[in-house]
């Protein structure tokens, strides 16, 4: 059974690989909202990203991570959640979150509210990635961290991308100026992801899902998902970004620049 991502939070329709035009929005809910009814709560302390979050806690009060299905990186209490999925939110709140239902394109918070925010395995999957970035932007302080994740390289596309609900994979130099047009630098990357790397394996458990999904989310949440946070390596963060040649998925660790005093 593959390792999922976060339950993503698209809310429009878009072209996946420039291929036809799909709903999004409906295909990710429903898979997404069929999963974490039945998917168990992952503790954010058991991801490799864990020593980076864990370091910058006493110095980012207010955090938020944006569509985490019941995969979330940051401490779950005292930290606000937006997502879509009501099994999302009902969780996250019963274990000490402030968890509220939005998109990542339309946060409901007021600018520079947050110290940190996360953005894992989301944005790839909503349709308009403009405004997403626009608005991670927006809620950020001055010099605040974003952590997000995405998957690189157009040419590696393949049933997963299409499976877990993906709008497209970026090319780095394509992300690098999305981010900087919203005021973000690089500060840190690193090689990171969960994808099995067998294509049987995906295709057995789509149609697994598909067909037996009781006996697939158990097999899922008691063996697949205990197994990937086993076998995962331990994050190895680098200064600036890294050479992308051979690199699926990244780990991007930004800087929100200060914003011009208005004269």
């Amino acid at each position: 059974m593959a390792s999922l991502p976060p339950c993503p939070i698209a809310s429009q329709s878009a072209p996946a690989r420039g291929g036809p035009a799909k709903d999004l929005a409906a295909a990710n809910r429903r898979f997404y909202d069929r999963l974490w009814s039945q998917a168990h709560l992952e503790s954010p302390e058991r991801f490799n990203t864990w020593p980076f979050v864990s370091q910058l806690l006493r110095s980012v009060p207010a955090r938020l991570e944006v569509g985490p299905g019941l995969r979330p990186r940051l401490p779950i209490a005292g930290t606000h959640f937006v997502d879509l999925s009501p099994a999302v939110i009902e969780r996250l709140g019963a274990h000490g979150g402030i968890a509220i239902r939005a998109g990542a394109d339309s946060l409901p918070f007021a600018e520079e509210s947050f110290d940190l925010v996360c953005a894992c395995d989301v944005i790839e999957h909503v349709a308009d990635d403009r405004r997403v970035f626009h608005e991670l932007s927006r809620v950020l302080k001055d010099n605040g961290t974003l952590m997000l994740s995405i998957p690189l390289h157009s040419h590696l596309w393949t049933e997963f991308d299409d499976w877990v609900g993906h709008a497209r994979r970026y090319d780095l130099g394509e992300l690098v100026a999305l981010l900087a047009e919203n005021g973000m630098t690089v500060q840190q990357s690193a090689i990171f992801g969960m994808k099995p790397q067998s294509l049987r394996l995906i295709r057995f458990a789509m149609r697994w899902l598909e067909r037996r999904p009781r006996e697939a989310m158990f097999w899922y949440n008691w063996l697949a998902m205990p197994l990937s946070l086993r076998l995962q390596k331990k994050l190895k963060l680098e200064k600036g970004i890294l050479e992308p040649t051979g690199v699926d998925e990244m780990l991007l660790i930004c800087r929100r620049k200060a914003r011009a005093v208005p004269g």
